[in-house]
């Protein structure tokens, strides 16, 4: 089956105080969003790159590609008010029968082995969602009241969220639900049974200042 990759690049950068939107901000000599489309590429596992982008910032990521001299070759899509409008714009170009990851432009650490195991339970089951176990103490808020909850029965989702395209693409004819936080509870709420792995806690999302000095020293050991 062929792999696709969505990575949808609709964040503005607000809580990074930022004058660009969070996916053009340079960081270790290019910007952001070139990095997670290096990290992909360097799985081996991706057979097409579909990139959204707000439509005001398609001919400036254009630059940026002649600046950087960036090769990698992808698709590029407008996107929309919401994420959902954004993701559903991406699975356009995206065929029947074949296997699509979907991943947040501001993840510029996923690994190999979560790209690999991904596409493996996706095809078995349908679809992947990777999870980390959560590591603060979780309490329940309503109104005034609080009170502590298990936090062994909660995991943090993360991307790239993987899904036999067919399922994906049927669940997205849903009208607009604000409830869809993600892609997969946009399956789910189609009626279908969502199937988690193990993520990573390296798989950051930088979205705040602090993210972005512990992506740069991410980038240093890993060089």
């Amino acid at each position: 089956m062929e792999k696709y990759l969505i990575i949808v690049a609709g964040g503005k950068g607000t809580r990074l105080s930022a004058d660009l939107p969070k996916q053009f901000i340079e960081i270790n000599g290019k910007p952001l969003l070139m990095h997670t489309f290096d990290a992909f590429s360097e799985t081996g596992y991706i057979d097409h790159f579909v990139l959204v982008l707000p439509t005001e910032y398609i001919s400036y990521w254009n630059e940026l590609c002649e600046t950087f001299r960036f090769a990698t070759k992808h698709i590029i899509r407008e996107g929309g008010p919401k994420r959902y409008h954004s993701v559903k714009s991406g699975l356009a170009v995206v065929p029947e029968n074949s296997l699509v990851a979907v991943h947040d432009a501001a993840r510029p650490f996923v690994s190999k082995r979560m790209v690999r195991e991904g596409f493996d339970l996706a095809l078995r089951k349908g679809n992947a969602v990777p999870v980390i176990n959560m590591e603060d103490s979780l309490r329940e808020v309503s109104g005034t009241l609080n009170k502590p909850v298990n936090r062994n029965r909660f995991r943090r989702v993360q991307t790239p969220q993987f899904f036999r395209s067919n399922l994906l693409k049927n669940a997205y004819q849903q009208p607009y639900d604000e409830r869809f936080t993600d892609d997969a509870t946009v399956l789910e709420l189609a009626g279908n049974q969502i199937f988690l792995f193990e993520g990573d806690p390296e798989n950051i999302k930088i979205t705040h200042p602090v993210d972005l000095v512990y992506a740069e020293h991410l980038f240093r050991i890993k060089i």
